[in-house]
């Protein structure tokens, strides 16, 4: 069976590798193909998007396939029926499953009932779409990925996580700068230590960015932590990604976001704007990576040797 990909590290290094070079040649050939003619793939998602959710639909179509968008309200998962019951229905209707929810754990759950691949597009967890994306957008503008410092500044949530991931697979060091309340889960950290990435954890947001060449936030609260909004807001409030902050990071330092941002909150309108922002390439090259993991989990010819 084609294999899942649940975070970053379902790859080896090599298949990481190789897939982000697969993603840069289909952004300049503006790659299409037959690789999913005839296959249907089912999108589940409990959480709304918009980058996503096109994203997949249209690197689905670019392949020669059909997406099947289904909300929580369309779907059993989550309701009444158990996380394994969907799966095995869903894997005798489609070919596989792009599937955006809340607990990691329904989605390994899901995984291990499916005898289709499972692609995670977002859990509380883990982003593993959205880092590589990432990635691929630093890479075109530092060739070498080789002690990029990349700075990521605010909540220790999924997109942290994925960060950490990451840095086992690629040569950048990252420095993470959160809140202590709010530091990423210290067993992914830990694992990730023990495979030789280079990561640094500080709660001095200041001291986070000296010298890193790229500099990437999330929102504060992200869904399902609405309830959060005010608490967080006067926690983070120091951690926002200002102009004052980025003069103290390396010359020509440059801003990310995954978005959707809330504009003067973590990230100012400012920033956004301005010539250091990648924000847009970020979210146009969601696309590419989207049609490259596809097809490294489709084609086994994608997948290193």
């Amino acid at each position: 069976m084609a294999p899942h990909f649940l975070t970053i590290l379902d790859m080896t290094c090599a298949d990481a590798w190789k897939v982000l070079g697969k993603a840069a040649d289909m952004k300049a050939e503006d790659y299409r193909s037959n690789l999913l003619a005839g296959k249907s793939i089912a999108l589940v998602f409990e959480k709304a998007s918009t980058r996503t959710r096109v994203s997949f639909e249209v690197a689905i179509a670019h392949l020669g396939g059909r997406a099947i968008f289904m909300t929580s309200q369309d779907s059993q998962l989550g309701r009444h029926e158990p996380v394994r019951d969907t799966a095995r229905v869903l894997s005798r209707y489609v070919d596989g499953m792009v599937v955006r929810t809340f607990g990691h754990d329904k989605l390994k759950e899901l995984a291990a009932h499916s005898a289709v691949p499972v692609v995670n597009a977002l859990s509380d967890d883990y982003h593993p779409c959205q880092v590589l994306s990432d990635i691929l957008t630093i890479r075109e503008h530092a060739s070498d990925l080789t002690g990029v410092r990349v700075a990521y500044v605010g909540d220790g949530n999924n997109m942290a996580h994925s960060w950490i991931n990451a840095a086992v697979h690629f040569p950048i060091e990252l420095t993470l700068a959160t809140p202590e309340q709010y530091a990423p889960n210290p067993r992914i950290l830990e694992h990730a230590l023990s495979l030789g990435a280079k990561v640094r954890l500080t709660h001095d947001p200041v001291s986070g960015v000296a010298g890193a060449n790229y500099v990437y936030t999330d929102v504060w609260a992200s869904m399902g932590q609405e309830a959060e909004q005010d608490a967080r807001a006067k926690v983070f409030s120091p951690f926002q990604v200002n102009e004052a902050l980025l003069s103290r990071a390396a010359p020509g330092c440059m801003a990310l976001h995954c978005l959707p941002a809330h504009r003067g909150e973590e990230i100012t309108d400012e920033v956004m704007e301005g010539p250091r922002s990648l924000l847009w390439d970020q979210a146009e090259n969601r696309l590419h990576m989207q049609k490259a993991i596809l097809e490294w989990v489709f084609d086994s010819g994608a997948r290193a040797d």
